[in-house]
């Protein structure tokens, strides 16, 4: 486990990155593991449901909205309609956020990675 602020050993968080585009998943599981997390990476929101519940705690979720077989609006409404997932943090990263739930932390595409790693930082 790497060492907190304090020199103490933190529990590991976990990183969902939800994304159609292959670079853009690559690129974000490269620099949130550079960063201590441990990154879980799906292509779609049915992966990321079927995904999800085989995670350690604490997890957050970094989801691209645009994808195909399940878009990340689906995959958002069904975390939501499950008790057990309904609290877990999402940022939406889009190029369209106009198509992103009310109320979802959005990071227009293309992110800026220091925010972006700042912000997931911020949902633990």
């Amino acid at each position: 486990m790497p060492p907190g602020k304090n020199g103490k050993v933190t529990q590991p968080k976990t990183v969902l990155v939800v994304d159609d585009e292959p670079d853009i998943r690559d690129s974000l599981r490269d620099a949130l593991e550079d960063e201590g997390y441990r990154v879980a990476v799906a292509r779609n929101g049915k992966e990321a449901l079927e995904t999800l519940p085989t995670l350690e705690e604490p997890v957050a979720i970094i989801l691209d909205i645009i994808m195909p077989v399940m878009s990340g609006t689906e995959f958002y409404a069904a975390i939501q309609a499950d008790p057990r997932l309904a609290k877990t943090p999402v940022v939406i990263s889009t190029s369209d956020a106009s198509r992103a739930p009310n109320g979802v932390l959005i990071m227009k595409k293309p992110v800026d990675l220091e925010r972006l790693l700042d912000t997931v930082a911020s949902l633990f």
